[in-house]
C-alpha cells in the first residue's frame, strides 16, 4: 500500500541508526511515507555521530551520502525566509520552517516538547514521537513494516525478536505493539550486550 505523506525527519531521529534505518526502509517503494530533511538537519546528525558517538568521519559522511543520493527528492531548500515566523524552540525553528516549506503535516522527532501545539497549529503541522508514528505506519500496513523489520534483522544477522529488542531502546511502545500483534516475545538486550554480540560476528 503506497502512501505519499511528506514527513520531516528531525536530526535526532536520523542520528539513531536503527530507527532511521527503519524509516528509510519504509520510504522505499512501495513507500509508506515521503522522507524530508535538510542539509542543516544532516549536519546535526553528523555532529551527533562524530562528536558524541565517536564515529569516524568517513562512516558518517558515507551514511549521509547514501541516504541523500537514494532519496534526492527528500532534500528541502528555500526555507530560510520562514524561520523568523516560527515560534517553537529557537534551535529547532529551522526544522519547522523546512516542514512548512515542503508541505509536511508531521515532524517526527524525539524532542516533541520543542514543537508545542501552539507553535505548530498555525501551520497545520503536528509533532510525533517516532514510536507513535511507527505504530501508525504499522497499523496502516503491518505487512510492509514487518517486511522492513525482517530485512533489518537479516542484515544484522539477528532474529526479529532481537531486532525489536534493539529498537526498544528508543521506540519501546512501537516494539511492544508489534510484538503483541505478532504474538512474539521480545528479549531484554542491553546496549553493551548488543555490542558484544556484534563484535563477535565473523
Amino acid at each position: 500500500m503506497k502512501a505519499d505523506f511528506p514527513v520531516l525527519l528531525d536530526a535526532c531521529v536520523l542520528a539513531e541508526s536503527a530507527v532511521s534505518d527503519l524509516f528509510l526502509r519504509l520510504s522505499e517503494e512501495p513507500r509508506l511515507l515521503l522522507p524530508k530533511w535538510t542539509k542543516e538537519i544532516w549536519t546535526e546528525a553528523r555532529r551527533t555521530w562524530t562528536e558524541r558517538l565517536g564515529w569516524p568521519l568517513e562512516i558518517a559522511d558515507r551514511r549521509i551520502q547514501a541516504a541523500t543520493e537514494y532519496f534526492p527528492e527528500a532534500m528541502v531548500t528555500g526555507y530560510d525566509s520562514l524561520v523568523a515566523s516560527c515560534e517553537n524552540h529557537e534551535e529547532d525553528k529551522h526544522v519547522l520552517a523546512a516542514a512548512i516549506r515542503c508541505g509536511a503535516e508531521t515532524i517526527v522527532t524525539f524532542n516533541v516538547k520543542d514543537f508545542t501545539p501552539k507553535a505548530l497549529a498555525p501551520w497545520g503541522i503536528t509533532a510525533a514521537h517516532p514510536a507513535d508514528y511507527l505504530k501508525v505506519l504499522f497499523d496502516h500496513d503491518g505487512a510492509a513494516v514487518t517486511t522492513a523489520l525482517h530485512g533489518m534483522s537479516a542484515k544484522a544477522g539477528r532474529s526479529l525478536p532481537e531486532m525489536l529488542a534493539r529498537l526498544a531502546w528508543y521506540v519501546k511502545p512501537f516494539t511492544i505493539h508489534v510484538a503483541s500483534t505478532l504474538a512474539i516475545d521480545v528479549p531484554d538486550i542491553q546496549p553493551s550486550e548488543w555490542r558484544r554480540q556484534v563484535d563477535a560476528l565473523p
